[in-house]
Formats: C-alpha cells, structure tokens, sequence
C-alpha cells in the first residue's frame, strides 16, 4: 500500500512539473537580459534579472485599456454564461419536454465544431447584427461578449445538469408544500445548491474568453480603443526581430488576473468538479 501510495505521489509531482515548467520558462524569459533570451546557451535560470520587459509592457500606449476590455468581456461572459447555462440546465432536467434529449445531443455537437471553421460565419452574423441590435457589431465588445457567452453556454449547460440532477426532486415538493413558488425555488433552493458547479463553470468562461484571440482579432478591426490584452502582444512582433523578452512579460501580466479569480472560486471549485460525476 504504501509502496502504490508512493508510486502514485511521485507521478503527481511529476505530471505537476511538467505542467509547471512552461509557466516557469515563461516567467523566466521574461526577466532573462536580451542576451541570455537569444543565446543557444539557454539555461534555466538567470544571474541577472531585470524588470525592463515588465517596464516596456505597461509603457504601451493604452494599455490600461485594453486590460480594463479584457475584464469587462471576461466579467459579462462569466455572469451572462453562467445565468443562463443554470436557466437552461434546471428546464432540462425538471421538465419534460419534445426533443429534449435532441436539444442535448445538439449542445454536444456544437463543443465538437472547431472554433477556427464558424469564425467567418460568426463576422458576417455578427456583423449584420451591428445595422440592427445596437453595440453588438464589429468593432465593439458587445460582439466579444455575445460569441464567447455562445460558446461557452454548451459546456456549461452540460456540467449543471448533473448538478441540478443531483438535487432530489422531493426538495422541490417540499417547497411547494410550503406554499414557495417556482422563482422562490429556483433561487433559494436549487440555486444555493449549484453555485459549486457554477465556480467550476465559471473558470472555464473567464479563462476562455481572458485568453481569445483569435476573436479579438477578427471582430475589432479598427476601433484601437476596443481592443483586449492579447491584441497587445502584436505590438512587440516586428517584421526585422521579436522582442521575446516583452512578449514573455505581457503574457505572464496576463496570467495574474487567471490566477486571482482561481483563488477566489478554489474552495467552491474542487467540489464543482467532483459533482459534475453526478447525475
């Protein structure tokens, strides 16, 4: 017994260091002189840290705003995701319904659908959504916020429901027989009793649309002051040499956020992901 337990604690810490190791280089890049970056003697420390990559990132021009984009989007995402994933996963489970177990079935094929293969569907939807639905076309954060909200609602949807599952029907009865409604039940009772699967939840929202790109790319064209974080890793890409050490330090400024909203859901989070076995 001992001798598994052992076994099994040393695979842990090594499926942990090279899970770690990336986000070590990362923050090392980022301290490393220009020299030791572009050396082929690379080494995995440094003899001379410097805060000069840290001091170029926060000298961009904007880049308050485009870290204040970032968590506005990620905020709404999380809040609007999470709302209506919880709506949808309680409908799902206490009613029933026609094609029900086809609305599930759809909500799975669409996590399997590559990103990459509906961005161009998604800029003339979204632009033709900009002449009629006011802040949601190109060129805002409204079409940030709507896209990600849609792709992150299918994983969503499908976590809670093991949860809402999970709670005994007969909780419900008992409210009712206590003269409770339907909307007293559904945010005294069944709400309270999911938020652990809303936290797991809500960490793959932030960090889905913390972390975009591709979307930010496509979407804000040409209204600079709407742009997000990772649009500003553009700016130390040049045609002549990267400046790999400002890339490294924007990118790990760009964890901080990921790492405080893990440590304000951690407590609720461990037991979200061991619920979501339930069903």
């Amino acid at each position: 017994m001992r001798t598994t337990r052992r076994l099994l604690d040393a695979v842990a810490i090594v499926v942990a260091a090279v899970t770690v190791f990336p986000i070590y280089w990362m923050v090392l890049a980022a301290v490393k002189p220009p020299g030791e970056i572009q050396s082929l003697d690379q080494r995995p420390w440094t003899l001379a840290p410097s805060l000069d990559a840290f001091r170029r990132v926060i000298s961009v021009d904007d880049f308050g705003r485009y870290f204040l984009n970032s968590v506005a989007v990620a905020l709404v995402v999380v809040a609007a995701s999470g709302l209506l994933a919880f709506l949808a996963a309680v409908a799902l489970t206490r009613f029933r319904f026609r094609f029900r177990t086809t609305v599930l079935v759809l909500f799975l094929i669409a996590q399997m659908v590559p990103i990459e293969a509906l961005t161009i569907p998604l800029f003339f939807l979204v632009r033709d959504l900009g002449t009629t639905v006011p802040g949601v076309g190109l060129n805002t954060l409204g079409s940030l916020m709507l896209v990600h909200t849609a792709f992150t609602l299918p994983f969503a949807i499908w976590m809670l429901r093991g949860f809402v599952a999970a709670i005994p029907d007969e909780l419900d009865e008992a409210a009712q027989l206590d003269g409770a409604g339907r909307f007293t039940i559904l945010w005294r009772i069944l709400f309270p009793l999911v938020a652990p699967g809303l936290a797991a939840t809500s960490v793959f929202s932030f960090i889905t649309a913390w972390n975009d790109f591709l979307f930010a790319r496509t979407f804000i064209i040409s209204a600079t002051d709407r742009q997000t974080l990772p649009m500003a890793l553009l700016v130390f890409f040049k045609p002549d040499q990267n400046d790999w050490g400002a890339i490294m330090a924007a990118s790990s400024l760009m964890t901080v956020p990921v790492l405080i909203f893990f440590l304000l859901v951690r407590r609720r989070l461990v037991a979200g992901l061991g619920g979501a076995v339930k069903d």
